[in-house]
């Protein structure tokens, strides 16, 4: 098809999703009670990720009034974007953003891990946060250590020095086993600390579970499965079996410490190709969760463990019949018939970094193509709201994509949905 032919299928594609578009926000704004002013309740949030200073602080060493004004400008950004929830990074690899009794200060505040940086970024974010009306969900990676494999550079009293037979090098990094129980126990306490000390909104994590694979290298775990393994057919049920164990106690140890936080997991956004297993998604991708991440995400939201579910669907809305890896216009439907009738929440993780990135094919470069999306997610009422990475383009929107996702879409402010 030409590109000519897919921009006409795109148009009218979407001028045939208004009238269901209509329908299904009229139905939501019923059911929400909207009020005069505001929209309807629906997630409209960032990521603003720490690892590597990717979104904040801009760079590591800063003194801490300059980190706090960046961390303050930023949640004005999403105040101004008309979003009403942040997604703020505490725990990029095995450390923090807070004092934490259990993990080093993050090296990515002040360039050393372990060193005081003089201040409380968790907690500062949550109280501007609330300042604004915004939400802020704590996000954690579970099992990153470290973005290297030299254990010596760590901080002189971190867990993984302390603790050498709970790490794994993979992939030129660092990461916790997640098949030994005093990992996954010292992994949730760490988080719960965060969770015990602030009223922050939600817990969150990422896609990374067991990591992505790496050609020619192996995840050395053969002890662990020797030792606990004995009840499961295969190393890969083991392996799922320690992430559901993850994402079940976390949930109720989240909820048993703040009832009011919700608990939620962005995936990568393929659970299983259909040729794979005839109930996933008429996709072709070459990483799917189940099978490579060990993290069966449809398991979860299907028995009801996540308070809300975010896939990264970071692909580009396409014609059905287009042969690519994967297609948004495709696995939105298929994650809205995932969350129907289930207690957990659908948001769709937004590629707002792709806009205008000429690395990116043609399609990303026109500012309306995100708009698009949303126009696309509208039509399933089971999509309730969005979720785009991350901060520093939300700031930035070098093409003006986000400035025309809330020109068509964010008119009026909203509250996110509880």
């Amino acid at each position: 098809m030409s590109r000519l032919s897919r921009r006409a299928f795109t148009v009218a594609a979407v001028a045939s999703l208004v009238t269901a578009r209509g329908a299904a926000a009229a139905a939501r704004g019923a059911a929400a009670g909207e009020t005069r002013g505001m929209a309807a309740a629906e997630m409209r949030g960032m990521w603003l990720a720490c690892v590597a200073n990717r979104d904040w602080p801009s760079r590591p060493g800063l003194t801490a009034s300059a980190q706090r004004a960046e961390l303050c400008a930023l949640l004005d950004t999403a105040v101004r974007r008309r979003l009403n929830t942040v997604f703020f990074q505490v725990r990029p690899a095995a450390d923090a953003l807070w004092p934490s009794p259990y993990e080093p200060w993050s090296q990515y505040l002040t360039g050393v891990q372990g060193r005081d940086p003089g201040w409380d970024p968790l907690g500062t974010a949550v109280t501007e946060a609330h300042a604004r009306g915004l939400q802020l969900h704590a996000w954690f990676n579970p099992y990153r250590i470290a973005l290297h494999t030299d254990v010596s550079r760590l901080a002189a009293r971190h867990p993984a020095r302390e603790h050498p037979d709970w790490v794994v090098a993979y992939g030129g990094k660092l990461y916790y086993n997640p098949g030994l129980p005093e990992v996954r126990a010292f992994v949730e306490d760490a988080i719960l600390d965060a969770v015990r000390r602030y009223p922050v909104d939600g817990v969150h994590f990422d896609d990374y579970f067991y990591p992505y694979p790496v050609a020619g290298e192996d995840f050395d775990d053969a002890d662990a499965y020797e030792e606990y393994g004995d009840d499961f057919p295969s190393r890969a049920d083991w392996r799922r079996d320690n992430i559901d164990l993850l994402v079940r106690e976390t949930a109720s140890r989240v909820r048993q410490t703040r009832p009011a936080a919700r608990f939620g997991i962005s995936p990568f956004g393929v659970w299983r190709n259909a040729g794979t297993d005839p109930r996933g998604s008429d996709t072709r991708a070459g990483v799917q969760t189940y099978d490579d991440l060990y993290a069966d995400t449809r398991t979860w939201v299907r028995s009801g463990w996540l308070d809300y579910i975010c896939p990264q669907l970071y692909w580009l809305a396409q014609p059905l019949d287009q042969q690519v890896p994967a297609n948004y216009s495709v696995l939105v439907p298929w994650w809205s018939e995932v969350a129907k009738g289930t207690r957990t929440l659908l948001y769709i993780g937004e590629a707002l970094y792709k806009a205008g990135d000429p690395a990116q094919p043609a399609a990303w470069q026109d500012p309306a193509e995100l708009a698009r999306h949303l126009t696309l997610a509208d039509a399933h009422p089971e999509v309730r709201g969005h979720v785009f990475f991350a901060a520093k383009d939300v700031a930035e929107d070098r093409i003006g994509a986000m400035a025309r996702v809330v020109a068509d879409h964010y008119q009026r402010p909203a509250k996110a949905p509880r």
